[in-house]
């Protein structure tokens, strides 16, 4: 018997799945009415967290933060079964991953932190990415079950609280990349470049195949021998920043970048990579 606290997207296309692959799942949502939606798709929803999880002994977590993780395991708490699994699935810190490792182990229970790179089709269709770190045993316990809910399972070796540091580290790069795309729209808007034409770019040239070789050669030791000079990059940004503002647009990450090379220009690194400024 596996529970499921917290039915929103994700959680609920995580049930969905796990009642095709034939488990049995008892879920909790704090609006109610979300929960007992998955009745009529084999579910068994409760009113409270505590009824959720007794029986169980896979407990399974999609909530909003660490507040509402302790918060709802509280809660659960009085009803956990000895021995039960904790699998929280949400978005958290990493300190919160580390200390509520250690608190239920205190307590007798196992508590495993499995962020996932999913979205609801991911979740209901079982692909993605889940990434887990920590206790060996525990991970070599939970494989074969977390295997059947995502595409790939990452283990990130024995530290507790890795694969929280880790998603966190994705989340960062998908934000700025989303801000970055909005820059680079709102150019394209300034210089009558269409989406199409944008896209017929992207397809031809495909930037996310520089990101390996970027990180190495922003952390490099040595940027004196550069294969775009840092003040031919803020040129090109100043032409950035001078189109969309004559088309009376306004970039949101650019302006902050050349003040950036700005600072690294000043300091003497003018004649070196541009990647300098990744320092």
């Amino acid at each position: 018997m596996k529970a499921f606290l917290g039915m929103g997207l994700l959680g609920s296309n995580f049930v969905r799945a796990m009642i095709k692959q034939g488990e049995k799942v008892q879920v909790w949502n704090r609006t109610v009415s979300k929960a007992q939606e998955l009745e009529k798709e084999g579910a068994k929803a409760f009113v409270h967290a505590a009824d959720a999880v007794k029986g169980a002994t896979e407990i399974h977590l999609a909530l909003k933060d660490d507040a509402a993780v302790d918060e709802v395991l509280k809660a659960a708490e009085p009803g956990l079964t000895p021995g039960a699994m904790i699998i929280d699935h949400t978005t958290t810190s990493k300190e919160g991953a580390i200390n509520r490792t250690r608190a239920w182990k205190e307590k007798g229970f196992t508590y495993q932190h499995a962020p996932v790179f999913m979205g609801p089709v991911n979740a209901l269709e079982s692909t993605g990415y889940m990434l887990i770190s920590g206790d060996e045993a525990v991970i070599a316990t939970l494989t074969p079950s977390l295997s059947k809910i995502t595409g790939k399972l990452i283990n990130f070796g024995p530290e507790v609280g890795k694969a929280a540091a880790m998603k966190l580290v994705g989340n960062a790069f998908l934000v700025c990349l989303t801000a970055s795309l909005k820059d680079t729209l709102t150019l394209s808007n300034s210089l009558d470049v269409s989406l199409d034409e944008l896209l017929t770019l992207f397809s031809m040239w495909n930037p996310g195949t520089l990101i390996s070789g970027r990180l190495q050669r922003m952390t490099g030791a040595d940027h004196s021998k550069p294969s775009w000079e840092l003040n031919m990059a803020r040129k090109d940004t100043q032409l950035f920043l001078d189109a969309t503002q004559q088309a009376g647009n306004q970039l949101v990450l650019m302006p902050a970048i050349a003040a950036l090379m700005d600072e690294f220009i000043k300091k003497g690194f003018g004649n070196h990579d541009w990647t300098v400024i990744g320092k």
